[in-house]
């Protein structure tokens, strides 16, 4: 089964119906979405708005390659990942990420896993905003 995958930065607004729809086949029996959307709050500190920032080219390879090895070890057929760069206001989505797979446990484990691991791996860089300054954020450990 060949798989099919779609890997995206962007300064617009993601359109999750077409990171849903990217996804779709019919020999996935199973469709699994994530969305990360700008909270309010970080701890105790008010968050006003957010700036992600991304090394383009490497930031898409990794991309591509997280994909493949989702499908390779965990059975995702066909992966969506979308992530937006730029400042980003509360509320607004920040990084989509769909899977389909034959079945939902290889579609929710790969969906997980991808969101995890692009924190870790991929070059994209948040800033926050507070009400009281700012500061750069890092998601790796």
């Amino acid at each position: 089964m060949a798989t099919a995958h779609t890997v995206q930065l962007t300064h617009e607004t993601i359109d999750l119906t077409a990171v849903l729809d990217a996804v779709e086949g019919e020999a996935e029996g199973a469709a699994v979405l994530f969305v990360g959307r700008v909270r309010d709050h970080t701890g105790e500190r008010e968050v006003t708005q957010l700036d992600y920032d991304a090394y383009g080219p490497m930031a898409l390879s990794e991309m591509e390659a997280l994909a493949e090895e989702a499908s390779r070890t965990l059975g995702a057929v066909r992966v969506a990942i979308v992530h937006r760069t730029g400042r980003l206001p509360l509320g607004a989505v920040a990084v989509a990420i769909a899977v389909s797979s034959g079945h939902r446990p290889a579609a929710f484990a790969a969906c997980r896993w991808l969101i995890d691991t692009l924190k870790e791996r991929v070059p994209i860089w948040k800033k926050e905003f507070f009400a009281d300054g700012s500061e750069w954020i890092s998601d790796r450990p």
